[in-house]
């Protein structure tokens, strides 16, 4: 129901109903423009996408407290939510009120605060789901965040490190005995630092030749850390030759394991190996070799060498226990072999059946 209404102080007064009964009333002091006004809400009641002006004037942080509270996450996913949510500029602001421009700032801000492209635009990414969902809740009509420009990242060639098979044997043998099987499984088994504290005895299956990522172990404050489904939900089978068994076997011979839950590594208070004394392990091997790796290269470096392998985009997220095949592709597509090569390639490979190589022929002065 709607109905425009000249007012007796000759203002021209619009109203309507919307889906819920309840009424609303602007005051305009032309008619054309109430009309305008009035035809443009009943239209969008018609269509379905009506968005009540007075919900909108929850706050983005009592929203974001309203929703976070009915998503199912991990803690490490509501902890990163939760950091987020608190750093940005609009946080007493009304949902309705809030513009693209306010993002911008905020983005702006994390900029000159230091913060790295990619730390931005993941928190970018974080926030806009927030803002989906209130989209979803019809509170505001669309995501102030939408078209906000990301900034600028270095490309994935340029800083990624991958340390080579010496620079790897250098490190494993530069660490402590007892830390030697953390270089073996990061670099062959492409483990987490967190799945490599979490590896128990009975994540390894020797007769199938298979590693088994159950846990990671985190840092949780205030807590020391915390045992943990590893990230994205990622458990997965790792399949390993005998030439990298026998390692982790040489280790078990040598050092035993750790607890009641039998740890791989060395840990504290019958527990596992913290990520902070593993960074500190690591580092000290990488301090008396000279080289500036960190524990993740070590998975780039795993990765590289399946993509040279010729594993397809699918096997390594496995392997890699990524999220989906859209992260690998982000992070490792420039490893793979461009389109022009493998045409290249395969036309080559196809020539050669038909005709034989050119040496064939040299020495078959081209007959057949």
């Amino acid at each position: 129901m709607a109905s425009i209404k000249k007012r007796p102080n000759g203002k021209w007064r619009a109203r309507y109903r919307d889906s819920d009964g309840n009424e609303h009333a602007r005051h305009f002091a032309r008619k054309i423009d109430a009309q305008q006004w009035l035809n443009t809400v009943t239209a969008s009641v018609v269509r379905g996408d009506y968005v009540d002006p007075k919900a909108g004037l929850v706050t983005f942080t009592e929203f974001y407290d309203s929703w976070s509270t009915r998503q199912i996450w991990t803690r490490g996913t509501r902890s990163s939510y939760d950091h987020v949510a608190g750093t940005v500029t609009f946080g007493d602001m009304p949902l309705l009120k809030i513009k693209k421009s306010h993002v911008e700032t905020w983005v702006k801000k994390m900029s000159t605060d230091g913060l790295a492209a990619l730390t931005i635009s993941n928190r970018l990414g974080l926030m806009r789901a927030v803002f989906k969902a209130a989209v979803g809740d019809r509170l505001i009509a669309f995501d102030p965040s939408g078209g906000v420009k990301r900034p600028g990242a270095a490309s994935r060639a340029s800083t990624m490190n991958i340390p080579s098979s010496e620079e790897v044997r250098a490190l494993m043998d530069a660490s402590e005995p007892f830390f030697r099987v953390a270089f073996v499984v990061g670099a062959f088994a492409g483990l987490r630092q967190g799945e490599i504290c979490g590896l128990q005895l009975e994540d390894v299956d020797f007769m199938r030749q298979q590693l088994h990522v159950r846990r990671q172990v985190q840092r949780r404050m205030p807590h020391p850390v915390e045992i943990r489904e590893p990230k994205y939900n990622s458990d997965r089978t790792i399949h390993l030759p005998q030439l990298v068994l026998h390692e982790i076997s040489r280790h078990l011979q040598e050092f035993g394991t750790y607890g009641d839950d039998r740890w791989l590594l060395l840990g504290r208070d019958n527990g596992p190996m913290w990520p902070r004394l593993h960074e500190y392990r690591f580092s000290k091997a990488a301090e008396k070799t000279g080289l500036k790796y960190t524990s993740h290269d070590l998975r780039h470096f795993f990765a590289s060498g399946l993509i040279a392998a010729g594993c397809d985009v699918v096997t390594v997220q496995r392997a890699m226990g990524h999220k989906s095949a859209s992260v690998t592709l982000d992070t490792y597509s420039h490893l793979w072999p461009s389109a022009e090569e493998k045409t290249r390639v395969a036309v080559e490979s196809i020539f050669n059946e038909a005709f034989g190589s050119p040496a064939d022929s040299s020495r078959t002065g081209g007959q057949k």
